[in-house]
């Protein structure tokens, strides 16, 4: 049995312009960004000449409204988009991810004259952006984040600490959640922030397990001033608006996540096929061959339980529960496969000669950003047996 080189997944899109979308974003991968990926990621690289190109190809704003430099294109299409950038680099697929997530806020709930002044810059000018809600303290319990807004006339002083920041120090923008106001949720407001303004500082970068070419930095606020003009939505509607923006940022995790685990499986299958003992390829071998197929029928659950989230999304209809469902199984299955993957390949799949190790400590973040599984797991059971009693 010859070896076999991955194809490439058969995707099922609503039109002829997202079928030529996904033929370009295939085009991209292969030209600039597979072929330096294990390099850069070992080398720590950052590619933001890759970010660039992905702007200019108008790639940066796909879910986005046309009138402002978006793409206009449903979920549906730009989460398979993800989806295929991941596949050949977690770091730019996850990194467009959260330009978008960084851009929802504006997009959703910024007055006409913000999203004017603001969203073609964002969403098809070279801006690269960051979003800005958990701090040292405040993970997971995200309403009780102690940053502060405090007015001053026109403008208002945000002061405090903001940390996991993905894009931290080298985005050109930051999507702020500050407490403006009392204690809890309420209390929370959303500002747009310059990377470059006075008093904004980043910390070095944290030095991580995997995703090493993205870097995730805590950012320092020390009395950063931002005019009243640049607060987006009401005063204490912050916490809404990052809730509204972590629903749709979590289909954008489920989908890279489907993405690298697609990657390890195409790697399994190509070692698989073409390793020899005992005088026949190891995929001859029964044990290893169900282990292909499970591989491959968790990746395919995962991309059918992202889209159908997708679909009610671009239909208008309630996605949390769904959102939060496709992120915990998309991204169980990638550290589950991607584990598999390092087993197929056995020795060699512990060595940096091959990308699976890699792989497999990407996968292990998707389980914890954005909410992690165990968050996911209490959205979900809240859907279904209501709030928790106290």
């Amino acid at each position: 049995m010859p070896d076999r080189a991955p194809q490439p997944v058969e995707r099922q899109l609503p039109t002829e312009e997202s079928r030529d979308l996904i033929t370009l974003v295939r085009d991209i991968v292969q030209r600039e960004i597979a072929p330096r990926a294990a390099e850069e990621e070992d080398a720590g690289h950052f590619p933001r000449e890759v970010f660039s190109l992905l702007s200019e190809s108008g790639l940066l704003g796909l879910p986005y409204d046309s009138e402002y430099g978006g793409g206009d294109q449903p979920y549906e299409v730009y989460l398979q988009v993800l989806e295929e950038l991941a596949a050949a680099r977690l770091t730019v697929g996850l990194g467009v991810s959260v330009h978008s997530l960084s851009c929802h806020a504006l997009a959703g709930y910024g007055t006409k004259e913000q999203q004017v002044e603001h969203l073609p810059a964002m969403l098809g000018g070279g801006l690269l952006g960051a979003y800005c809600l958990s701090e040292p303290a405040s993970g997971s319990d995200a309403a009780s984040l102690r940053t502060k807004a405090v007015r001053d006339g026109d403008s208002w002083v945000i002061t405090g600490t903001k940390s996991w920041i993905t894009h931290g120090g080298i985005a050109d923008f930051y999507t702020v959640m500050a407490r403006s106001g009392g204690e809890g949720a309420r209390g929370i407001t959303a500002y747009l922030v310059p990377g470059d303004t006075p008093g904004l500082n980043a910390a070095a970068p944290e030095k991580k397990m995997g995703m090493k070419g993205s870097p995730t930095a805590q950012l320092n606020f020390d009395g950063v001033r931002v005019p009243d003009s640049r607060r987006i939505g009401e005063e204490g509607q912050g916490f809404a608006i990052a809730l509204s923006a972590l629903d749709s940022g979590r289909l954008g995790i489920a989908a890279c996540a489907i993405g690298v685990a697609q990657a390890a499986l195409d790697e399994a299958v190509s070692y698989a096929t073409g390793r020899q003992q005992f005088g026949r390829p190891i995929a001859d071998f029964q044990g290893l061959r169900f282990m292909l197929a499970d591989m491959a029928t968790r990746i395919e659950a995962g991309r059918a339980l992202y889209l159908a989230a997708a679909r009610l999304r671009d239909a208008g209809r309630p996605f949390s529960r769904q959102a939060a469902m496709a992120k915990l199984f998309c991204t169980d299955t990638a550290m589950s496969v991607t584990t598999d993957a390092v087993q197929v390949l056995g020795g060699y799949g512990y060595t940096l000669d091959f990308p699976v190790e890699r792989y497999m400590r990407e996968a292990k973040v998707l389980q914890i950003v954005e909410g992690t599984n165990q968050i996911q797991r209490m959205v979900i059971a809240r859907h279904l047996a209501g709030p928790e009693t106290r």
